[in-house]
């Protein structure tokens, strides 16, 4: 089987991490294929802003957690990276564009033996006043918009199995 079609079809989302950081040219190049997503007319709406700093981290969560009516839990799983996915809101495609720069971390992350998952209520968050503080302090614009948390970590356990596949999910008609 052709290895991109492999890793697209292996690639799972991982919700226990070890505390180890992604090495730094693994991490570059996981970011590096976020770069090269697909977007509307090639605009490149969409920024990443990689989060190490476990407190920002920490803090991140603990918003992501109220908002999703979950205090006190982690929906970060203990990663030790965040890539902060967002996109200028002015744009007609930011949705779009963020998503596909999601997609490349996640597949790009799997191809090179790191584990990922894509978390959400980050437009929640980012529309909210602790949010445009975040965008203040990282020096973008209020315009932008939360598209995803790409937690980025390596492994700890088994990897889940995969949900077998629906019926009927092509239509040919």
């Amino acid at each position: 089987m052709n290895e991109t079609l492999k890793v697209l079809k292996e690639r799972r989302s991982i919700r226990k991490y070890k505390k180890e950081q992604v090495a730094p040219e693994t991490l570059e190049a996981i970011l590096d294929a976020g770069t090269w997503a697909a977007s509307a007319k090639g605009g490149q709406a969409a920024v990443m802003v990689l989060v190490q700093d476990p407190e920002t981290i920490s803090y991140m969560s603990a918003l992501n957690a109220e908002i999703q009516g979950r205090p006190g839990t982690d929906p970060f799983y203990g990663a030790p990276t965040v890539v902060v996915v967002l996109a200028d809101g002015e744009t007609p495609n930011w949705l779009q564009d963020g998503s596909l720069v999601m997609g490349n971390l996640m597949t790009a992350a799997w191809a090179l033996g790191v584990g990922s998952c894509w978390i959400n209520r980050a437009m929640e968050l980012f529309d909210r006043p602790e949010g445009k503080e975040l965008l203040k302090k990282w020096g973008l614009p209020e315009t932008y918009r939360g598209v995803g948390n790409c937690i980025l970590g390596y492994i700890d356990g088994d990897v889940p199995a995969p949900k077998p596949r629906k019926e009927h999910y092509i239509y040919r008609p």
